[in-house]
């Protein structure tokens, strides 16, 4: 890690994270093709597997070893306190467990660092790949090639032009939290706006994969309704790290504070030049946050 990554004073913290990460994404490559205990979670449709058990118990472990003081909120076993105040560490050891479960191999593991409620540390590892894709406050985003920026490129128009779609269209994404019912009308015309002002609307069910994605430029927009908090500050800062623009819903500005309730969660994310087509899609569809 150089000198530029090493910025804001949590470099050592950043590698900790990368060496868990890649740690527990080498346990779920290695048995992602075998049979897995699987169980519902909540009532909304998530389930949690014998993976997300063994990566949560991995990198929880490799945290503290380092860290001990700190605390950790693991996806799995929730809050493990410590007496090192300010420091939290936020782990979803299985991003994307419904696709693990129908064999789709969409997943990956990410770990943040937050400050006083703010992200100073997002790291995100693909395991498919390999690739591991890192930030740090002010010091940039990285990925397995050196610096990465999604904010390079755009789409032909900055607004929405009156002939409807630039050119081609966006690629965009979309997450929406576990808890937000299917008929949810603010979920719904939202959806159906974006489908309609884009080339393609992904739902990849790994909200980090989806960022990932974002801040390298290989997808053009996305937007998250009321979405989850345990994988929200790696990826936020992922993508505001490599240059792009995270609004609220309205266009104000976002804050990446842990803590807050799920409709202030709410988010658009593009490119400086995109994010004005963006925002004026979803302002048509006239939903809340």
């Amino acid at each position: 890690m150089n000198g530029a990554e090493g910025a804001g004073g949590f470099a050592a913290e950043c590698r900790i994270a990368v060496d868990a990460a890649e740690r527990a994404g080498a346990l779920l490559r290695s048995r992602f093709r075998q049979e897995h205990r699987v169980r519902p979670k909540g009532g909304h449709g998530d389930v949690v597997t014998d993976l997300d058990l063994l990566a949560e118990d991995l990198v929880v472990a490799r945290i503290r070893e380092s860290f001990p003081r700190d605390r950790i909120l693991a996806e799995e076993a929730g809050l493990l306190d410590g007496d090192r105040p300010g420091r939290t560490w936020l782990v979803d050891p299985l991003d994307g467990s419904n696709n693990v479960v129908i064999g789709l191999a969409a997943y990956v593991v990410g770990i943040a660092l937050c400050v006083e409620e703010q992200p100073v540390v997002g790291v995100v590892h693909d395991p498919v790949s390999g690739g591991t894709w890192r930030a740090l406050r002010g010091g940039g985003a990285y990925g397995p090639h050196g610096r990465i920026s999604g904010a390079a490129g755009g789409l032909p128009s900055g607004g929405l032009p009156s002939g409807g779609l630039p050119s081609g269209g966006p690629v965009l994404a979309w997450t929406q939290g576990h808890g937000v019912a299917r008929d949810d009308p603010g979920a719904c015309g939202l959806k159906a706006a974006l489908e309609a002002g884009s080339r393609r609307l992904l739902q990849l069910w790994a909200p980090l994969l989806t960022w990932s994605l974002l801040a390298r430029g290989g997808i053009d927009g996305f937007v998250g309704y009321r979405p989850e908090e345990i994988d929200l500050p790696a990826g936020s800062l992922l993508a505001a790290e490599a240059g792009l623009e995270v609004r609220r819903l309205d266009g104000g500005e976002y804050s990446h504070r842990i803590g807050r309730c799920a409709a202030e969660r709410s988010f658009v994310a593009a490119r400086p030049g995109d994010i004005g087509y963006l925002l004026d899609v979803v302002a048509r569809a006239g939903t809340t946050p």
